[in-house]
């Protein structure tokens, strides 16, 4: 598509845009002077689905009315409540039903896992991440190389960047692994990187690590509900995700976890046991032998809370009626007019750290500003723009295709210009 740059392409674009209606399943926050924000900031809280509302106080009513015995007799139980989002779930992420589960928070999610995936040995120890990885992972890692007796100085390794460049060449992972690869016990990278918004070929990085014999798993944080994803088939051994950024479920929500079928029936890995992850059947039986559930369920710690399971619930319904293909094409049109923008407005005041390529990148622009790039962002801020400024020098953008226009990438991008 060849753009422009009027504000009457930009309504164009919007009256033709087939999913313009979910636009207004959402909440819009209110700037102070009484108007609509411009809400590009998805990457770190999605708005709220305003059906979220219904489908909370349906539980409270349902406690309200039946206590305890809306375990069993609420309109949807509590009892099996998690698995009313399994199925949506595993559609979002590439995956057969019983390798994911919603549980627990993101880091918690990674370090259960890796309790089971990261079995260091004297010679194979090393735990491979992504350059400018986000912080709680860096802490998660060296935490667990310490925990196991191994000095992260050693063990924990960085992919290397070229000089010069802030994002990760595909041939420059396959010589590490090559080199490394004897030596590392775990890859784990994000999916799609928090800061400059790469988005990583997890299909060939597995292949190539699983060569190597080493484990891999993925943080989806920033990849789940943003760009397509096939874990299933790209043969991960595990991942973790968040779901409240692009999957909408509220602050500090719950998180979602991957566990490849292969592994599903194995005694040998070890794993930190909760009664929620016992064998259903005989889970009420109260019997002192923990039974694992079959596949990701069995890496379940305690009844879920169904609060917030239902909030995720109201995002989710909306996911699987629009369908990640038709929110991918319209997220890969919305940041290319964003980067068309900011292109127009010049290298000498404003470029981006974020592949141009849109193969290597989900809805997210890392903006760098030539010069005084705080005082910028303070600036679109105070004018009504909601995104966020990542240290030492990247304002994020994220355009979300569920419910951002190209208008609100139009007037953000006037903003901008008049601020710069």
């Amino acid at each position: 598509m060849t753009f422009k740059t009027d504000r009457e392409f930009a309504q164009h674009l919007d009256t033709s845009d087939p999913l313009a209606r979910y636009r207004d399943l959402f909440n819009h926050p209110k700037h102070h002077d009484g108007n609509p924000v411009i809400y590009l900031c998805g990457n770190s809280l999605g708005l709220q689905p305003k059906s979220v509302r219904a489908y909370v106080e349906q539980e409270l009513a349902d406690w309200e009315a039946h206590g305890v015995e809306g375990h069993f007799r609420a309109k949807h139980p509590w009892m099996p409540y998690h698995e009313n989002l399994t199925r949506a779930t595993a559609r979002l992420v590439g995956a057969q039903a019983q390798e994911v589960v919603v549980m627990n928070s993101l880091t918690v999610n990674l370090h259960l896992l890796m309790v089971s995936f990261y079995r260091p040995t004297p010679q194979r120890y090393k735990i491979l991440i992504e350059a400018n990885a986000f912080p709680s992972d860096q802490y998660a890692v060296k935490s667990q190389i310490s925990f196991h007796g191994y000095d992260p100085a050693d063990a924990f390794l960085e992919l290397p960047l070229r000089e010069g460049e802030v994002t990760h060449r595909m041939a420059d992972i396959a010589d590490m692994l090559e080199r490394e690869g004897s030596q590392i016990a775990l890859v784990l990278l994000g999916g799609v990187n928090y800061y400059t918004g790469q988005f990583f070929d997890l299909g060939q990085i597995s292949t190539l690590a699983h060569k190597q014999g080493c484990v891999v798993g993925y943080d989806l944080a920033h990849a789940a509900g943003n760009v397509p994803l096939q874990l299933h088939d790209w043969d991960a051994d595990f991942a973790a995700w968040c779901s409240y950024k692009y999957l909408n479920s509220g602050p500090g929500s719950l998180a979602g976890c991957f566990v490849h079928e292969r592994h599903a029936d194995r005694q040998d890995l070890p794993r930190f046991a909760g009664w929620w992850g016992h064998d259903k059947h005989t889970r009420f039986k109260m019997g002192p032998d923990f039974q694992a559930i079959p596949g990701a369920e069995g890496w379940q710690l305690s009844n879920p809370p169904i609060l917030p399971m239902a909030a995720l619930r109201a995002s989710m319904d909306i996911f699987d009626e629009a369908g990640m293909e038709a929110l991918r094409e319209k997220s890969i049109q919305l940041t290319n007019y964003l980067a068309f923008l900011v292109d127009e407005i010049g290298p000498e005041k404003i470029s981006y750290i974020t592949p141009h390529e849109v193969e290597s990148r989900g809805c997210q622009l890392s903006l760098v500003v030539a010069s005084e790039g705080k005082r910028v962002y303070d600036a679109i801020s105070e004018r009504g723009v909601v995104c966020d400024w990542r240290e030492p020098d990247v304002i994020r953008v994220a355009p979300v295709p569920l419910y951002n226009s190209y208008s609100d990438i139009y007037h953000f991008v006037e903003i901008l210009k008049s601020v710069l």
